[in-house]
C-alpha cells in the first residue's frame, strides 16, 4: 500500500511541474498604438519575442500589407517574399493579420512601392 501512495504522490508531483513550466503565448501590437505604418522599425527594440508569440498587424486594408522575406532582401528592402515558404504563407493582407513567430529570426516588410524604405520593416529574434 505505501508504495502505491508513493506513486501516486510522485504522479501528482510530475504534473504540477508540467504545468508550472508551461508558459504562455504573448501578443504584441506592431507599432503599439500607430500600428503598422511608417517608421516603425525600430518598434521591436528593447522586446523579448518568444517562439509563439503572435504579432499583430494593424493597417488600412489596401494601403500596406506584411510580407515575410529573407534578411538580405529586407536589408534592400526587395519584396521577394521569404524562400522556401508559400506565397499565401508570407504575403499578408487582410488590415489585422496574426503572425505566430517561429524560432528564431523574422524579418516582415511591407512591400507597397517606397514604403520599405520609409522604414515600414521590422526584424524580431524570437528565443
Amino acid at each position: 500500500m505505501g508504495d502505491g501512495r508513493r506513486s501516486s504522490a510522485m504522479i501528482g508531483v510530475m504534473i504540477l511541474l508540467c504545468m508550472s513550466v508551461t508558459s504562455y503565448a504573448l501578443r504584441y501590437k506592431v507599432g503599439d498604438s500607430r500600428g503598422w505604418s511608417f517608421n516603425v522599425s525600430n518598434w521591436p527594440y528593447g522586446k523579448t519575442f518568444m517562439a509563439g508569440d503572435v504579432l499583430e498587424f494593424n493597417y488600412m486594408f489596401g494601403m500596406h500589407n506584411v510580407m515575410e522575406v529573407d534578411k538580405s532582401f529586407f536589408e534592400l528592402c526587395i519584396p521577394i517574399p521569404k524562400i522556401g515558404s508559400e506565397f499565401g504563407d508570407t504575403v499578408h493582407w487582410s488590415g489585422n493579420d496574426q503572425i505566430q513567430l517561429r524560432s528564431g529570426q523574422s524579418y516582415f516588410i511591407c512591400s507597397f512601392l517606397g514604403h520599405c524604405q520609409r522604414g515600414m520593416k521590422i526584424a524580431v529574434n524570437a528565443v
